[in-house]
């Protein structure tokens, strides 16, 4: 197992926390199963008595206001002690909600995405194909709008050009790339292990800005995601998007989901920086640093693609709104661009948010995933709390 150094309150809460209104969820020794919760003054505040579950809670009208003024709820424990195990331990802030993810939405990671489908999932090829399409592609991407007329005049140029690509329909077309990233209830939370799919031998984080939508489509709040991608395996083909994607431990949520409330809204979300760092046991070190005002679409834009008239989540979803990364820094070998490798720490961070930190492991060897909805139902039924769901 890859050893997890042990995380604190300051190394994860955001820069504002003290103005902010954090909901997460825990896993507490103490009720013995888990809960929603507040993170307030660095302590963990139970929230089951106004709703078990974090779905629920956020399907309360007016919840932001009503948790920033809530008093004597239930204190669990110091967030130090979740993030060290004497209380328990985070998990992702979410649970029924679906876990959706837009892809291709940067203009970056747009052209990486049509070097891998040109690679054939093959690493080693990368660096000339990127040098070949970087002048072209990166130039005629960078500032336009999806779904726009412009977007319409560069497909016609590209085509003619012989360019065009899946990954640019779905990158600057009016449709956005909607897939399910995971099961609910199956990301991980902060300081947990991602995995890594042993199949893989070119693979990367994929940092994100996640957004908590209420059933009814309302965005109320955001958190960080990784949204851990195979280059590989999705190049060799866009049909193992699955594969690629949905995997043991392959989706990291939080640390927390900061619910919009004073002077966090929606247009400061869309005008954060969201930085990377990977250190790896091999002293590799590789850091990066995007403005959301770079995507292509923009959140309401997403969300109103996820939820309508023709699709509806009566639990609510989070979805992430892609990745502004596109990591080809070298590791194994000039010109194998970055891969992965086994203890990687990965954090990704925004000063509004926190930071959101995992180790890297193999799928296999990351925890079985085991809590699932009939054992939620269960926990929440002997705790006498399935009224509150």
């Amino acid at each position: 197992m890859v050893s997890r150094p042990s995380l604190n309150a300051g190394t994860i809460l955001p820069e504002d926390a003290v103005d902010a209104v954090l909901i997460g969820r825990v896993w507490s020794n103490a009720a013995g199963g888990a809960s929603p919760v507040l993170v307030r003054d660095g302590r963990v505040l139970d929230l089951t008595a106004i709703a078990a579950t974090v779905s629920g809670l956020l399907e309360i009208d007016g919840i932001a206001a009503k948790l920033a003024a809530a008093a004597d709820l239930a204190d669990l424990g110091s967030l130090d002690d979740f993030l060290n195990g004497a209380s328990g331990r985070l998990l992702a802030p979410v649970d029924l909600q679906a876990v959706k993810a837009a892809g291709v939405t940067f203009a970056d990671s747009m052209l990486e995405r049509v070097i891998e489908e040109q690679a054939k999932g093959d690493a080693s090829r990368a660096r000339a194909i990127r040098e070949k399409l970087a002048p072209v592609l990166g130039d005629s991407l960078r500032g336009v709008v999806a779904g726009s007329q412009q977007a319409a005049s560069v497909k016609a140029l590209l085509q003619e050009m012989d360019l065009w690509s899946q990954y640019l329909e779905v990158g600057i077309g009016p449709d956005a790339e909607i897939f399910t990233k995971a099961q609910p209830m199956s990301s991980v939370g902060c300081g947990d292990t991602v995995g890594i799919h042993p199949i893989s031998e070119w693979n990367n984080p994929e940092p994100e800005v996640v957004l908590a939508v209420r059933s009814d489509g309302a965005i109320l709040g955001a958190t960080l995601g990784n949204d851990v991608n195979l280059r590989d395996v999705e190049g060799r083909s866009a049909l193992l998007l699955g594969k690629a994607k949905d995997n043991n431990a392959s989706c990291a949520i939080g640390p927390f989901i900061r619910l919009f409330h004073g002077g966090f809204t929606l247009e400061a979300l869309s005008r954060v920086r969201v930085s990377l760092r990977v250190e790896g046991t091999d002293g590799f070190e590789m850091t990066g640093e995007s403005p959301m005002e770079a995507i292509s679409r923009s959140p309401a834009d997403l969300v109103s693609q996820l939820r309508n008239r023709n699709h509806q989540y009566p639990d609510g979803a989070v979805l992430f709104l892609g990745t502004m990364f596109a990591p080809v820094k070298d590791r194994r070998g000039a010109g194998q661009g970055f891969t992965h490798e086994i203890g990687d720490r990965v954090e990704i961070a925004t000063p509004l948010l926190g930071r959101l930190v995992n180790w890297v492991d193999r799928s296999d060897a990351c925890p079985e995933w085991t809590f699932g909805t009939r054992a939620l139902i269960a926990n929440l039924a002997a705790r006498g709390l399935l009224e509150k769901v």
